[in-house]
């Protein structure tokens, strides 16, 4: 037997416990939730085949529709604010700031943290009633109350916090700064390039496919935000279901209401609206994300 031959079976059985991992915790799963998505199923009492009836009950569902509205206007709201935000960071640390290292560590901490139940609870206490944000607009006279008992404001506190989590996109961002060559900037300065036209012309172009790759993976993860949602609502989605996210619907509906087969088909109505929204962006990529052979 080769070397080659016995490195390669060696390397077949370093692998196996991702094999067991992707059939047993991804794929049987998934394939379950398939079957029970076309079933009527409680937990409690086998499942009972009924076609397509779950996908129909959704577009007679009010809280389906709750739910859909508040998800869509949270990824379109917090997405380009965090992008915009991470980038704007981005910036100022490629200045050649010291400390680099510091200050890139501490805004990637909230990325690490944003989605923790202790930072949820801490949101809560910040714009719940007589918080920091209620105790801090009191001395200007305004007097808000808890952000989270008012059905205009709850969402916009979620949208915040997405906002905070800006240190991953921001890392990203700073890498694809770091590889545009100099000379660009130095051949754009002898043309009279102002400092604005040359963000506009030179940055933004070649950091087009980093910013494509930081939308494509926050808009996924935006789609699929739970816990803040479920902490901050108590899991209720309130008030006036202005923190219904999709994500929270499927728990109460297979988790509260025992109605898996429901909440087996509104999973993969949510896989197949990323699925079908990550395939516009990369159609949509090809007219303005640009590779260095363009």
């Amino acid at each position: 037997m080769s070397k080659l031959h016995r490195q390669g079976g060696a390397a077949h059985v370093f692998l196996i416990p991702w094999w067991l991992g992707l059939v047993l915790v991804t794929a049987v799963p998934l394939l379950a939730s398939l079957y029970l998505a076309f079933t009527d199923y409680n937990i409690l009492s086998s499942p009972e085949f009924n076609g397509l009836e779950n996908f129909r009950r959704m577009f007679q569902d009010e809280y389906f529709w709750a739910a859909v509205k508040v998800t869509v206007i949270y990824v379109l709201i917090s997405i380009p604010l965090q992008l915009g935000f991470a980038l704007l960071l981005a910036l100022i640390l490629d200045r050649g700031l010291r400390g680099l290292a510091f200050y890139r560590s501490a805004f990637y901490l909230p990325s690490l943290l944003g989605t923790s139940v202790a930072v949820a609870i801490l949101w809560r206490q910040i714009f719940g009633d007589d918080g920091l944000v209620d105790r801090a607009l009191s001395v200007f006279g305004l007097e808000l109350g808890s952000w989270l008992q008012n059905p205009s404001l709850s969402l916009s506190t979620l949208i915040v916090l997405n906002v905070w989590t800006f240190g991953s996109p921001m890392v990203i961002f700073l890498a694809g700064l770091r590889q545009i060559p100099e000379e660009l900037y130095e051949a754009a300065k002898v043309d009279g390039a102002t400092v604005v036209r040359q963000f506009t012309r030179v940055t933004i172009p070649l950091l087009t496919p980093i910013i494509f790759f930081n939308l494509i993976l926050q808009t996924i993860g935006a789609f699929q935000t739970f816990t803040q949602a479920h902490v901050v609502s108590g899991g209720t989605g309130g008030p006036a279901n202005s923190t219904l996210f999709y994500t929270l619907y499927i728990y109460q509906q297979g988790f509260t209401n025992f109605d898996m087969g429901y909440a087996s088909a509104l999973a993969w109505v949510l896989m197949a609206a990323i699925g079908l929204v990550t395939a516009v962006h990369f159609v949509l990529s090809k007219y303005w994300v640009f590779y260095g052979d363009d």
